[in-house]
C-alpha cells in the first residue's frame, strides 16, 4: 500500500490493512503526523507527540507480531483537548490551563490506549467546550476544511475538521448541547453522542456535569461503533457512569433486523419526524438534503411517522440556564491557587482571584459564568434554575411519548450549513439559537448522532455538508448505528472529502 493512500483509510479499513500486514502502525503513524504538521493552517491540532506516538506504534506492531489481534490495535487517533493526558498538555482551549500536564489519563483515553490505539496529539476546541463554532479557543479558531473561511462547528471542531481533512481516521469529542453532532454535520463526518453515562466523564474537564458526554467522530458509523465499543463501559470512579456490561456496538451494527432483507435492511423500523424539527425557517438546502436522505431510509424499508416534540423551542432557554449554572460551579476551581494560570501582580488574595480569572478566561466563558452565578444566586434559584429543571423533565417526557410511536427520531442537526468565521462575533445569541435541534436530546440524556446526508446545492453555502440527525431512546446506540450503517451502505456522502486547503471542490 502506498503512503499516499494511507490517510484515505477510516478506522475499520486501516484496521483491516494492519491485520493483513499491508502497512505497519509505524508507517501509518508517521504519515499522519506529517499530514497534521503540514496542515497547521487548519488550526485543528494544539499539541502533537511524535516520539511518544511512534513508540506506541512500535509497541502495537510488536503486539500484533506476537499474535495479538484487535480492530483498533495500531490505529492512530487524537483526542479533543478536554480529556486530560499524562504525556500531552491539557488546556481545554483556555489560557487558564496553558501548559497544564495531568498526573493521569482520562478513562476514555486509557481505554482506547488499552485497545491499542496510538495517540497522535490533542485537538483544538472551544474554551472549556463552550461554543458552537470553535472560534472561542484561546489558541485561535479552527477552520472548516470544506471552506477555510467558515467555521467547523463546535465545540469539537478540531476533531471534526481533522477527520474531514483526512488528517486522521478518527478522534474523540464531547457533546454537552450538540458539540459532537453539530461539527460532524458542518464538516461532513459521522459523530455519535451516546446515552448520558455510557462513557465515563472521569478525566474530562467539566463544563456542565449533568450534560457532558464523550463520543467518537469518524468517517462512518462502522468506525464510530468500533471506537464506542472500546471507550464506553462502567467506571466506578465516575458517579454518573451507567452500570451496564460492556457492549459490542460493532456486532449490533451488523446484526440484521428481524424480517429484514439485503434489499430492505431497515424493514420494520419506524422513524419519527417531529413537526417542530422542520420549521419554515429551516434553510432550503438543509431541507432538500434531509428529504432526499429520508427517501433513502424509506427505500431501505423504514417507515416515516409524524410525531411531535412540543417543547422544542423551550430547550434553548432551559439549556442556557442549566449549563451556565453548572459551569459557574465547575469553573470556580480555577482560582490561581492550586493549578492553572495565576496573575503575576496582585494586592491580596481577593485581587489575585479577580485578576487570575479575568486574565485566564475568555469572553464566552465569562459570559456563561456570570449567567450561571446569577441564576444560582439567592432569590433567583427557584425562579430560574429549578423551573428550568422542571421543564427539562417535561422535554424528556415528550421524547418518551414519541418513542411509544417510533423507534428512532430523525431531523436536522442545525438550521443551516456552516456560517462564515466571525459572522456571529457581535451576536452570541445567534449561535445559541443554532443549537435548537441538538439541545432537546442532550437535556433528556438521549443518544444522538449526525451522519453525512448531502450537500447544499446553491447559495453562498453551496457545496457545504449537511448532516442528518438520528435520536434514539435510552441505550439504543445499537439501533442508531445499525440505521446509520444501512444508510451509508446505500449512499456515498460519508466517503467524500474536501479538497486540500487552497484548492476548490471535493476530491
Amino acid at each position: 500500500m502506498t503512503a499516499a493512500a494511507l490517510h484515505e483509510l477510516g478506522v475499520a479499513a486501516l484496521g483491516r490493512a494492519l491485520r493483513a500486514r499491508e502497512v505497519s502502525s509505524v508507517e501509518a503513524t508517521r504519515h499522519l503526523l506529517d499530514r497534521l504538521a503540514a496542515h497547521e493552517r487548519l488550526g485543528a491540532a494544539l499539541a502533537l507527540a511524535p516520539e511518544a506516538a511512534l513508540a506506541q506504534a512500535r509497541t502495537a506492531d510488536d503486539r500484533r507480531a506476537a499474535g495479538e489481534t484487535g480492530p483498533l490495535l495500531g490505529v492512530p487517533i487524537a483526542h479533543k483537548d478536554i480529556f486530560v493526558t499524562r504525556d500531552l498538555p491539557t488546556t481545554a482551549g483556555s489560557r487558564m490551563l496553558a501548559g497544564y500536564l495531568s498526573p493521569f489519563d482520562a478513562t476514555v483515553v486509557a481505554r482506547l490506549a488499552a485497545a491499542g490505539t496510538v495517540t497522535l496529539g490533542k485537538l483544538n476546541c472551544d474554551e472549556f467546550a463552550m461554543g458552537s463554532a470553535n472560534e472561542n479557543s484561546a489558541f485561535g479558531p479552527v477552520r472548516n476544511p470544506w471552506d477555510p473561511a467558515r467555521v467547523p462547528g463546535g465545540s469539537s471542531g478540531g476533531s471534526a475538521a481533522a477527520v474531514a481533512a483526512r488528517l486522521l481516521p478518527a478522534a474523540t469529542g464531547t457533546d454537552t448541547g450538540g458539540s459532537i453532532r453539530q461539527p460532524a454535520s458542518f464538516c461532513g463526518v459521522t459523530g455519535i453522542k451516546p446515552t448520558y453515562g455510557v462513557c465515563s466523564r472521569w478525566g474530562m474537564v467539566a463544563f456542565a456535569s449533568s450534560l457532558d458526554q464523550a463520543g467518537p467522530l469518524a468517517r462512518s458509523a462502522e468506525d464510530c461503533a468500533l471506537l464506542l465499543s472500546a471507550m464506553s463501559g462502567f467506571d466506578p470512579r465516575d458517579s454518573t457512569s451507567a452500570e451496564r456490561p460492556p457492549q459490542d456496538y460493532h456486532a449490533m451494527l451488523l446484526q440484521p433486523r428481524a424480517g429484514a432483507s439485503a434489499a430492505r435492511p431497515l424493514a420494520g423500523l419506524r422513524i419519527g419526524l417531529p413537526r417542530e424539527f422542520f420549521p419554515a425557517a429551516l434553510a432550503a438546502d438543509v431541507q432538500g438534503a434531509l428529504q432526499s436522505a429520508l427517501g433513502v431510509l424509506e427505500s431501505l424499508g423504514a417507515s416515516l411517522v409524524d410525531v411531535s416534540l412540543p417543547r422544542t423551542e423551550l430547550s434553548i432557554p432551559v439549556y442556557y440556564l442549566i449549563a451556565p449554572a453548572e459551569a459557574s460551579s465547575n469553573l470556580s476551581r480555577f482560582d490561581g491557587v492550586k493549578f492553572g494560570h495565576r496573575a503575576a501582580h496582585y494586592a491580596d488574595l481577593a485581587d489575585m482571584y479577580a485578576k487570575t480569572r479575568a486574565e485566564g478566561f475568555g469572553a464566552e466563558v465569562k459570559r456563561r459564568i456570570m449567567i450561571g452565578t446569577y441564576v444560582l444566586s439567592h432569590g433567583y434559584y427557584d425562579a430560574y434554575y429549578l423551573q428550568a429543571q422542571r421543564l427539562r423533565r417535561m422535554i424528556a417526557d415528550d421524547f418518551q411519548q414519541c418513542f411509544a410511536l417510533c423507534d428512532l427520531i430523525a431531523g436536522p442537526v442545525a438550521p443551516s450549513v456552516a456560517w462564515p468565521l466571525g459572522a456571529q462575533d457581535d451576536d452570541p445569541v445567534a449561535a445559541y439559537l443554532a443549537d435548537i435541534f441538538t439541545l432537546p436530546a442532550s437535556l433528556a440524556g438521549l443518544p444522538g448522532m449526525s451522519i453525512p446526508a448531502g450537500f447544499a446545492a446553491s447559495g453562498a453555502g453551496a457545496g457545504l455538508p449537511v448532516g442528518l440527525q438520528l435520536i434514539g431512546d435510552y441505550f439504543a446506540e445499537g439501533t442508531l448505528l445499525h440505521a446509520a450503517h444501512a444508510f451509508q451502505q446505500a449512499s456515498d456522502f460519508h466517503r467524500r472529502s474536501p479538497a486540500p486547503l487552497g484548492a476548490a471542490g471535493a476530491r
